[in-house]
């Protein structure tokens, strides 16, 4: 097992970890969704005038549908095959005149789930100085010799982590890097991710992390896996027997700091 993998379970077994990962993913729950007033009277006059091809019409037009269905995907996908589909838009319709309009408009505007809001929590976590430096802009890393983080956008992370890392991500398609550092004339690069449970999209953000273990890179290149969460709990599921008998760098935020100033 990897020094820092050890060294985040026991973090994450015998000390405050939650707690103290709270200073690096603050999840706090949004407000409600603020739905459009001329956008909710039209679905209120299609729900009471019993128009169904109207009311599905109108309520796709919102960012979240009030029922979870799994023919929902399609039609906002294809607009056309609603009025192809009668009998699925009374299906549906049926199940929204049976919830309420007030349930309908409760379901409209409920907050981001938590999981989905924590994707840019690391980088202003780092953005802080919380790693003991100040991440700098492009052209200044690019420019100077010492100890630093890289600030940018994903293309720029990108872009950089290909032209001076000949990096090279493993899996089917591009992914943005969460973190580029370089410390003792080595580049550090990783993705970090908070996994909240076991299966499904964790996983899929599981194996994305991996991925980045597993990319082509120039010798210089330190290649991390900044991941929290569940993984480190010792239970067996796959996620973490995979991490146990993995010797790559897979370590927590917490422990990151040491890290980088021990390469």
């Amino acid at each position: 097992m990897n020094r820092w993998t050890k060294l985040s379970i026991e973090y994450a077994n015998q000390r405050s970890y939650l707690d103290d990962l709270f200073r690096v993913y603050p999840t706090i729950p949004e407000g409600i969704r603020d739905i459009d007033k001329d956008a909710w009277g039209n679905i209120k006059l299609s729900f009471y005038n019993k128009d169904n091809m109207n009311l599905i019409k109108n309520l796709l037009k919102l960012d979240l549908f009030p029922i979870k269905d799994s023919y929902i995907a399609y039609l906002r996908k294809d607009k056309s095959a609603i009025e192809r589909n009668p009998e699925t838009i009374d299906r549906l319709s049926g199940r929204l005149y049976d919830m309420g309009l007030d349930e309908v408009y409760k379901k409209c505007s409920e907050p981001k789930e938590t999981n989905r809001q924590i994707g840019p929590m690391f980088k202003d976590w780092i953005d802080k100085g919380s790693l003991g430096k100040k991440p700098v802009e492009i052209d200044e890393f690019i420019n100077t010799s010492g100890n630093a983080i890289l600030s940018g956008n994903d293309k720029e992370m990108g872009d950089f982590a290909k032209d001076y890392c000949g990096y090279e991500y493993a899996g089917n398609s591009d992914k943005g890097l969460d973190f580029i550092g370089r410390f003792n004339n080595k580049y550090i690069i990783g993705e970090a991710k908070f996994l909240t449970d076991f299966g499904g999209h964790q996983n899929a953000q599981f194996n994305d992390a991996l991925n980045v273990l597993n990319s082509k890179t120039n010798e210089n290149v330190v290649k991390t896996a900044i991941l929290d969460g569940v993984l480190y709990i010792p239970k067996n599921a796959k996620m973490h027997k995979t991490t146990l008998e993995k010797n790559d760098n897979i370590m927590s935020a917490l422990v990151l700091n040491e890290f980088l100033y021990s390469v």
